[in-house]
């Protein structure tokens, strides 16, 4: 990887200068991938997560700003480790040895360089799933067309006014639409496996927040207007305040139960295909230790 003079990787379209360590834009992130978790994942949905895990890399660094984020601590305070192109390469190796579903990268768009560049020393031989935030450029992801086969967006806001308060971008509801119908256009329907693993598709991720399910069943319906039966639904009530929600009173709670039923009720209206998730989910033990104790992935030595 080289120094990138104008980067224009996500819709902040920020054109800075971005070096292997360092960069001044949006994402305050470099070149090199920084990491903050390593290992199999069983919190994803039951398609992903299956029975083995799902072969999770968590980035630092994210082209939001969500008020709200679970994983704070690594998308605004950058905990984490930089590794290389071939050393995010190893990290896949590992993971297929130890028999996870598929390859999960979390939040990656910002480091696309160094994924594309991973891709060419190594190419997993299970799915890989790009697990994001919704908020991606269509050039971008067309540079990934043929190494992903799973894409888990969000569609975190219908409002745009929600996204600028919330997440830092007022033009979040265009930019997450067209974004996911080029992710439909990748994958296509979704396909699975013979034990019900997904093999190939689109998750798109509803996040009901607290006193803005209004926003939510107007999500639902620009999905369904948008993809027809082309994706799949997650439905999330994991909801839980974190990072500087507490500076936003009507967001600083968990959502009650009459609001993901309203939400829920709606999907099945819609005869939307896909999940829910129980209220228990909205835990701080289901946010992962981002310890940064992922070394033992970084280098490759053949179990087999």
């Amino acid at each position: 990887m080289q120094t990138i003079s104008h980067c224009e990787a996500c819709p902040h379209k920020c054109g800075v200068e971005r070096t292997l360590l360092s960069g001044d834009g949006y994402c305050q992130m470099g070149l090199s991938p920084k990491v903050a978790r390593v290992g199999p994942h069983y919190w994803e949905e039951p398609c992903i997560s299956g029975t083995k895990g799902s072969g999770a890399i968590f980035f630092s660094g994210c082209t939001l700003k969500c008020v709200f984020c679970q994983n704070y601590e690594i998308s605004v305070n950058h905990v984490g480790t930089f590794i290389t192109p071939e050393q995010l390469a190893n990290c896949y190796r590992n993971l297929e040895d130890q028999g996870v579903h598929n390859i999960n990268l979390v939040s990656a768009s910002h480091f696309i360089e160094a994924v594309l560049e991973s891709f060419k020393i190594y190419r997993p031989k299970i799915p890989v799933l790009y697990n994001s935030s919704g908020y991606e450029t269509v050039e971008s992801l067309k540079r990934l067309e043929g190494y992903i086969d799973i894409y888990l967006p969000d569609f975190k806001y219908s409002d745009n006014r929600l996204a600028l308060k919330y997440s830092g971008a007022f033009d979040y509801t265009q930019t997450a639409i067209a974004a996911i119908k080029e992710m439909v256009r990748q994958t296509g329907k979704p396909v699975y496996d013979k034990n019900g693993i997904i093999q190939r598709g689109t998750v798109v991720r509803v996040l009901v927040l607290p006193n803005h399910t209004k926003d939510s069943l107007a999500i639902l319906d620009t999905i369904r207007a948008c993809y027809g039966d082309k994706v799949l639904v997650s439905v999330m009530g994991q909801y839980t305040p974190s990072g500087e929600a507490y500076k936003y009173p009507e967001i600083n709670r968990k959502i009650t139960q009459e609001e993901y039923d309203e939400v829920v009720d709606h999907a099945i209206e819609l005869d939307m295909d896909g999940f829910v998730q129980e209220l228990s989910a909205a835990d701080e033990e289901y946010i992962p230790n981002f310890d940064c104790s992922s070394s033992d992935y970084f280098s490759y030595e053949s179990t087999k």
